[in-house]
């Protein structure tokens, strides 16, 4: 047996909705009123406004206060900073002072369990160097067959003229990589591949639900129903864990292959619980961003045509129709680059970085007491016009190579930053560009005429109700 870690397990949370309430309150009144400038009488307007448009609420609370502030949301007096000074302070500069798991990223914990999203200090810095290795390059190269051939597959029941959903189409297509590439199931065997795939929508249903529904308990709620199909879940990955434990494939470059066979610095390795928890946090990290980056490319590939049609002169140019390998997805396709990183500005998926203080601390004037929910948020900052002048505007040339170079430290962010930024950032951008290049190399996608389209914010930004585009001859 490998050496067991050193690093202590993380600390069970109570997930009863009414002890949560009970010490937010108590946390609040210990504060005793002592928060960052900001509307603290309560609202059930502006926690409606802030559930479906925050940025209404955000951008001009940040040009009033400045990069630090606060705002009554139902009963819990939540602080944010923004701005690069702001993100690079959380992020980079001391972590040590805020944790995700007390934050609201604890909710995800009934499905993700223990995973890099919910855990922290020693337990999380040990879990990362672990599965660091499973995303270096030649598993990322591995992965780029898998992601033609399944994007390949779906585009080949495309017709012109036809109306399709881009945000569900996506959806399923990166569900496919994630039960091959990540999991190493057959999402077409209708056994344990489709099953997996079905529970894990199931379950991650729970995330888009309203939050008051999210809190109910009993028999039909959305807690039970994610629950169940844990439950299946988890059976097809421990038999999954346990087969591989008794006869590791010679072969196997999926990520959970990876996780089984990866051993720390002194020697331990992940349990089979850990693993479970990582593979299902990958999936949950990595499935919806991908699906909604895509989604978003897409859209303002529709809505500026003149972006589109220099997008296509690059594919021609670098590919002359021929498929990408890694290193040109990674690093021979500037333009797409741009285009993905102007994406990501506009629609950062991971929006916000909820956070709780661990201890007192002070950041432009302002002290934030202990137990204080904090959050960066990246969706806000992006749109700083002192940062991003003509922020609302599509303009990919902000990402030229020299530009980018010259943001300023924690001004762009879709990604998180420091200790915690994604682990899988290499995979989902080349994942991005893989499908983003096999549908542009064959088709043209329009929108339908008087369409508006309206970001959803739970789990991740996506577009609402789907996206439906018309399919054109490229």
């Amino acid at each position: 047996m490998p050496p067991v870690s050193t690093a202590p397990a993380p600390s069970r949370l109570s997930q009863s909705p009414v002890a949560r309430v009970a010490a937010d309150i108590w946390v609040q009144r210990k504060a005793r009123g002592q928060f960052p400038p900001g509307p603290r009488d309560f609202s059930m307007a502006r926690t409606r406004t802030f559930t479906h448009d925050p940025l209404s609420i955000l951008l001009p609370l940040e040009r009033e206060h400045g990069p630090i502030f606060s705002l009554r949301l139902l009963h819990t007096q939540a602080i944010f900073m923004l701005g690069p000074e702001a993100n690079t302070y959380v992020t980079v500069q001391h972590p040590e002072k805020f944790h995700w798991r007390e934050s609201s990223f604890g909710d995800l914990i009934p499905l993700l369990g223990d995973g890099l999203l919910t855990i922290d200090g020693a337990y999380h810095d040990r879990a990362r160097r672990i599965m660091m290795p499973a995303f270096h390059r030649e598993h990322i190269v591995a992965s780029v067959e898998v992601m033609f051939e399944e994007a390949g597959a779906a585009l080949n029941r495309w017709r012109p003229g036809q109306t399709i959903d881009v945000y569900e189409w996506t959806r399923n297509l990166a569900m496919r990589i994630a039960m091959r590439a990540l999991l190493g199931l057959d999402p077409d065997d209708r056994g344990r591949g489709e099953a997996a795939a079905a529970h894990f929508e199931r379950a991650l249903s729970y995330y888009g639900a309203d939050y008051v529904y999210r809190m109910f308990r009993g028999p039909g709620s959305p807690w039970r129903k994610m629950h169940r199909s844990r439950k299946i879940l988890d059976e097809i990955i421990f038999d999954e864990i346990s087969r591989r434990r008794k006869a590791p494939p010679d072969d196997s470059f999926d990520i959970l292959g990876l996780l089984l066979e990866a051993t720390d610095e002194d020697g331990s390795k992940l349990s089979d619980q850990e693993v479970r928890d990582q593979a299902i946090t990958l999936m949950f990290a990595g499935h919806d961003t991908t699906t909604s980056t895509v989604s978003f490319l897409l859209y303002e590939m529709a809505r500026h045509p003149s972006e589109l049609a220099k997008l296509k002169a690059e594919q021609d140019d670098v590919l002359g129709g021929s498929a990408p390998d890694a290193m040109t997805l990674e690093k021979g396709m500037p333009r797409l680059e741009m285009v993905m990183d102007e994406t990501l500005r506009l629609y950062p998926p991971a929006w916000i970085g909820p956070r709780r203080a661990m201890e007192d601390y002070e950041f432009a004037g302002h002290t934030v007491k202990e137990g204080s929910y904090v959050h960066y948020c990246s969706w806000a900052s992006h749109r700083l016009p002192q940062i991003f002048p003509d922020p609302e505007a599509f303009m990919p040339e902000r990402f030229t190579r020299e530009r980018k170079t010259a943001l300023p430290r924690g001004a762009y962010i879709p990604f998180g930053g420091g200790s915690r930024i994604c682990i899988g950032k290499r995979f989902g951008q080349t994942e991005v560009k893989a499908i983003t290049t096999a549908i542009l190399q064959r088709f043209r996608l329009e929108l339908i005429p008087g369409q508006s389209m309206h970001v959803r914010q739970m789990p991740t930004l996506s577009p609402e109700g789907g996206l439906e585009m018309v399919v054109r001859e490229r």
